[in-house]
């Protein structure tokens, strides 16, 4: 350990702010004080293309429920329209709700646990394939419902509706979620 500062009964050790230039002889002291790489509070900046990409499938989302089938919107097509198969549309929404459900659970479960990784690995590799095939049944039972409506269109707006809202989520569940600053830097 590097010699630090002078006191009545040795030497003390001593840390650094993040302004502090270190010459790299006491690495030992300036280790905790140093940003980690992947840390998610710093998450790193977007290109114009990911930008892009993301408010094309907002724009085709938003595009799909406003003008539906170009006489009402999605919303009153799925409540109101006889031509909905109403079984497999209320059984793709219950589909999807049990992803969201499973997906909040195992996110608060790390989010409780942080420091465990081997509960976090559990947790996470046991409810991947239950929520992969809940999710594959819930994207035939939705193009079954909506398949008299659309007919051969409905597979690409279906996904185009998966795909925004894969763009919107990190958004709306994920901003509450984020470590505190406090959290960046190790106290020993």
């Amino acid at each position: 350990m590097s010699g630090g500062t002078p006191t009545a009964g040795g030497h003390m050790r001593q840390r650094h702010s993040q302004g502090y230039a270190s010459s790299g002889d006491d690495l030992e002291d300036d280790a905790c004080s140093r940003i980690r790489p992947q840390s998610p509070a710093f998450p790193r900046t977007r290109t114009w293309v990911e930008v892009l990409e993301n408010v094309l499938w907002i724009a085709s989302a938003v595009f799909i429920v406003y003008l539906g089938d170009w006489h009402s919107n999605l919303i009153y097509i799925l409540f109101h329209d006889g031509r909905v198969r109403r079984i497999p549309l209320y059984l793709g929404l219950f589909g999807v709700s049990l992803n969201v459900l499973c997906f909040l659970y195992t996110s608060m479960l790390v989010w409780g646990v942080r420091k465990s990784s081997e509960r976090w690995e559990i947790s996470s590799t046991d409810a991947l394939p239950f929520v992969t095939i809940l999710g594959l049944v819930s994207f035939c039972l939705f193009c079954f419902a909506l398949w008299p409506i659309w007919s051969f269109l409905t597979l690409p707006l279906v996904f185009t509706l998966f795909m925004a809202c894969m763009v919107i989520l990190p958004y709306m569940v994920l901003g509450t979620l984020k470590q505190q600053p406090s959290d960046m830097f190790r106290i020993d």
